[in-house]
């Protein structure tokens, strides 16, 4: 697989797959990795909403943000909006491959999948068989229903979408039991939902927590309060994990200078945006660009 640097990373929606249904913001299709017709699919992109895979057969090397991955199946591949991704087009490899916007999922559900890491641990849930089963049990009622034009079928959609993320969801942490991930669900919504999307939306040129307090209409010390209550760090510790995980992307991803993506950031200068991101990761912009790179070519 050929890692592939861009000066700028393109951003996909639904629209773009050549399998969506006009103006529609789900989709969903069986296919081979190697058969995909999808201009730019094999190159470095994002999606401007939600990927869910399901590796049915096969094995699949994917560079997910700045780590390389290979996965066998049966497996989930589980990618947020705006994660940098490239995908092996030489794979022998089926997958089940659903695209979905934000606006797309119900207000439960959108509550579980803005806090991602609350119930995900990462981007690869590896399945049991009897898993697969599970997920699947919800996966064909999808497709059917997005193979055919039947009354109410985006309610449908919507509904048993759900119900399969919160299918992952328990196999991602059957530790903690099915009352801890419906907790998240309730607890992690309202005002918190709200500034995660702002943060998402925002986070390159809005740095402060009373910015976002200002969107949102309320002041900064009880926007601080409830987001720390409900998902346990800072509003300001979630600005600053945003920037420098985006921080990190670019470093990784784009043929740019430590100086242009402090730039793109919006730090005010490089010296600045190298203290800042050695303070939260312990290596300067430089050193981490410099390892990255060498270790995957």
């Amino acid at each position: 697989m050929q890692l592939t640097k861009f000066n700028h990373i393109p951003m996909v929606s639904v629209q773009d797959s050549p399998y969506a249904e006009e103006g529609s913001q789900f989709l969903i299709h069986l296919a081979n990795l190697r058969d995909i017709d999808w201009e730019g699919f094999d190159l470095p992109h994002r999606h401007d909403g939600y990927t869910i895979d399901i590796l049915l057969k096969g094995s699949v090397t994917q560079y997910i943000d700045f780590e390389k991955h290979t996965i066998h199946a049966p497996a989930i591949i589980m990618l947020e909006p705006e994660q940098i991704h490239q995908h092996d087009r030489s794979a022998d490899a089926e997958v089940l491959a659903m695209y979905f916007t934000r606006d797309f999922l119900v207000t439960e559900t959108l509550g579980v999948l803005s806090c991602w890491q609350c119930v995900f641990k990462d981007n690869i849930l590896h399945l049991e068989e009897n898993q697969l089963q599970e997920v699947l049990s919800f996966a064909r009622i999808l497709l059917h229903e997005f193979r055919n034009d039947k009354p109410r079928k985006e309610a449908v959609l919507r509904h048993i979408l759900s119900a399969f993320i919160i299918a992952c969801g328990r196999i991602a942490r059957p530790e903690t039991g099915n009352t801890e991930i419906y907790r998240s669900e309730a607890t992690f919504n309202g005002l918190g939902i709200q500034f995660k999307i702002l943060v998402d939306e925002h986070f390159r040129e809005k740095v402060q927590v009373a910015e976002y307090a200002e969107m949102l209409h309320v002041t900064p010390g009880h926007l601080n309060d409830t987001v720390k209550n409900t998902i346990g760090r800072s509003a300001k510790q979630i600005i600053d994990a945003k920037r420098i995980m985006e921080a990190k992307r670019l470093l990784f991803w784009q043929k740019h200078s430590v100086k242009q993506i402090a730039g793109e950031l919006n730090f005010d200068d490089d010296a600045y945006f190298s203290r800042f991101f050695k303070k939260h990761t312990g290596q300067t912009p430089a050193l981490f660009q410099r390892t990255i790179r060498e270790k995957y070519n």
